[in-house]
C-alpha cells in the first residue's frame, strides 16, 4: 500500500473532525452536536450525492456496465449477510447474527458520501449510476437477514409476523427514499436548473461532512465504551470481515468493470455496513436482537476502519490489480 496515500488520507479534514469527536468525549467536554441539526446534515448529504449522481447519470446512456454493476450490488447485498450469519451463528445468537449479517450486507450512506470526497481528493469523480446501486443493496440484505433468522428460528411467532412490516420499512426507509428521489430528480433537472442549487449541492458539501463527522466521532466515542465490555469476538470481526470483503470486492469488481472509481466504491459499498436502516428495521421485525452488538460494530469500529485505514488499501489493490 502506498504510505503517502494512508497519511494524505489520515490527514484528510473531515477524518480529523472525526478524530475530534472522539477525543471530545474522551476528555469529557460537553461538546455536541444538536440532534435536530445532525439529522438535517445527514438528510443534506443523502440529497446532495443523490442530486450530482442524477446530474451524472442524465449524461450516461444505459449500457452493458451499468446493468451488470447494479447486478453485482444486489448479489453483494445477498451473499454478504448469507456467509457472514454462519460465521457469527457460531458465537451469538439467531437474532443476533441475522441483525449484523444484514447490517454488513447493506451498506453506509455516510461510508459512501466519505468515499465520494476521497475520490474526489485524487481527481476521480464518481459516476451517477453507482448511487443507484447503492440504494439497491439496502433492501436485499435487510430481506436475506430475516429470511435467515426465520429458516433458523421458526417457532419464534414474533419474528414472522413482523417480517413483513421490516420488509416494507426497507423499500420506504428515509434515506433511501431521500437519495433515490434525488437521483431521479437530477436525472430530470437540466444543467441550466441544476446550475441554480449549485452552490448548495456542491460548494457546502465537504464543510458539512466535516461537521456531520465530527457527530459521528462524539456518538462512536460514547458507544463504544459500552462495547468494549462485549468480548473480544465482535470487534474482531467488525475489524476484519470489512477489510475482507472490500479487499475481495476490490479484486472481482474488475471482472464488471475497468474504472477506477467504480471498482473503489463496490469495495467500500461491500465493506460498509448500515447503521441507519437496518437498525431501524430490526427494531421493528427482531425486537430480540440487540442495538448494543450491530450499532457500535457498525458504527464505532467497521466506519472509521474503513475511512482510516479501507480505503487506502482497496484503492492500492486497485491500482495495483
Amino acid at each position: 500500500m502506498d504510505l503517502n496515500l494512508l497519511i494524505d488520507n489520515l490527514t484528510n479534514p473531515a477524518l480529523l473532525f472525526f478524530v475530534l469527536g472522539i477525543i471530545a468525549v474522551w476528555v469529557k467536554s460537553d461538546l455536541e452536536i444538536p440532534p435536530t441539526s445532525s439529522k438535517f446534515i445527514s438528510l443534506y448529504l443523502l440529497f446532495a450525492i443523490g442530486f450530482r449522481g442524477g446530474q451524472e447519470l442524465s449524461h450516461e446512456p444505459f449500457s452493458t456496465e451499468i446493468g451488470l454493476s447494479m447486478l453485482l450490488g444486489i448479489g453483494l447485498s445477498v451473499l454478504i449477510p448469507l456467509y457472514t450469519f454462519f460465521i457469527l451463528k457460531r458465537k451469538l445468537n439467531t437474532w443476533d447474527a441475522g441483525a449484523i449479517a444484514a447490517a454488513y450486507g447493506s451498506v453506509s450512506a455516510v461510508t459512501f458520501v466519505t468515499a465520494v470526497s476521497y475520490l474526489e481528493s485524487q481527481g476521480l469523480h464518481l459516476h451517477g449510476y453507482m448511487v443507484a446501486v447503492m440504494a439497491l443493496m439496502e433492501s436485499p440484505a435487510i430481506i436475506m437477514g430475516l429470511v435467515l433468522i426465520s429458516m433458523y428460528n421458526k417457532d419464534d411467532a414474533d419474528t414472522q409476523i413482523s417480517k413483513r412490516s421490516a420488509i416494507k420499512h426497507s423499500f420506504t426507509n428515509g434515506s433511501v427514499l431521500l437519495i433515490l428521489g434525488s437521483l431521479v430528480i437530477g436525472m430530470l433537472a437540466d444543467a441550466q436548473q441544476a446550475e441554480g442549487i449549485k452552490p448548495f449541492t456542491n460548494d457546502l458539501f465537504k464543510g458539512f461532512l466535516a461537521i456531520f463527522l465530527l457527530d459521528m466521532g462524539i456518538i462512536s466515542a460514547r458507544k463504544m465504551k459500552v462495547f468494549l465490555s462485549v468480548g473480544l469476538f465482535p470487534v474482531l470481526f467488525a475489524i476484519l470481515i470489512p477489510l475482507f470483503n472490500g479487499s475481495l470486492v476490490a479484486l472481482l469488481s474488475g471482472l464488471v468493470t475497468d474504472d477506477v472509481s467504480n471498482r473503489f466504491i463496490f469495495a467500500i459499498l461491500a465493506a460498509s455496513a448500515s447503521y441507519i436502516a437496518v437498525p431501524a428495521a430490526m427494531k421493528v421485525s427482531v425486537p430480540k436482537a440487540n442495538p448494543g452488538h450491530f450499532l457500535p460494530m457498525a458504527l464505532a469500529i467497521t466506519f472509521p476502519v474503513n475511512i482510516t485505514i479501507g480505503m487506502p488499501v482497496y484503492f492500492s489493490i486497485i491500482q495495483c490489480a
